[in-house]
């Protein structure tokens, strides 16, 4: 990609780091930053102008602790709408729910804030050559996860449809809430249906379910 200059589009809503990587991609031959967004929702409008001109960016860098609409779930909509488009995640952020959640919603790659601008500015040409950057001790989380929750000897107990549409948008990033407001139902619906899930997949908390889902080919 040395002959390219990468299109990014940064969404992030303090704004000094959002500042602060707009002039880091400005400053450094080889990228431009063609987009700067503190929500979620003023990003996902933008990509869909850009993308009915033919103008899609190259990668999509998310925080996930945005007001409104969460980086989780804004990843799952890029990706649902524009699969090729790679979303790279770069937050403080980095417990095991909500990195697994993050992968599991589509991102390509998971940067922790504290990564040297070197590193990132790598980690972005990495994703467009097709690899998948995180740093170390994100790496080492994706692996141990998947490492913990292995598959399963015998099919779990089959679920119902309801638990299955509520388990599809729990692995495609919504919380309880607003996996209530998809679906039409109240908080409490969810959360009774989660509790089935977890004692049907014999798990303990929403990573281990979509992990489970996953690996057993529950939700796709």
């Amino acid at each position: 990609m040395a002959d390219k200059t990468l299109r990014i589009v940064i969404i992030e809503d303090q704004r000094e780091m959002r500042d602060g990587l707009s002039m880091l991609l400005g400053g450094t031959p080889g990228f431009v930053c063609s987009g700067a967004y503190a929500t979620m929702e003023e990003a996902l409008s933008a990509l869909r102008d850009s993308a009915a001109r033919g103008a899609l960016p190259d990668v999509v860098l998310v925080d996930l602790g945005l007001p409104g609409m969460s980086g989780i779930e804004g990843i799952g909509r890029i990706r649902a709408v524009h699969p090729s488009l790679p979303a790279v995640v770069l937050s403080a952020f980095d417990d095991d729910d909500r990195v697994f959640r993050a992968v599991c919603a589509g991102a390509c790659g998971y940067l922790l804030k504290k990564t040297p601008p070197a590193q990132l500015l790598a980690g972005l040409t990495e994703v467009v050559d097709g690899g998948a950057p995180m740093s170390p001790e994100i790496a080492r989380k994706v692996l141990d996860l998947f490492r913990v929750t292995r598959p399963p000897e015998s099919s779990p107990q089959s679920l119902t449809p309801h638990e299955t549409r509520v388990l599809r948008l729990i692995v495609g990033g919504h919380n309880y809430k607003t996996a209530a407001e998809e679906l039409g139902v109240s908080m409490h619906a969810v959360s009774f249906h989660m509790r089935n899930i977890y004692e049907k997949l014999e798990v303990h908390s929403k990573s281990e379910a979509v992990a489970k889902a996953l690996r057993s080919g529950l939700v796709r």
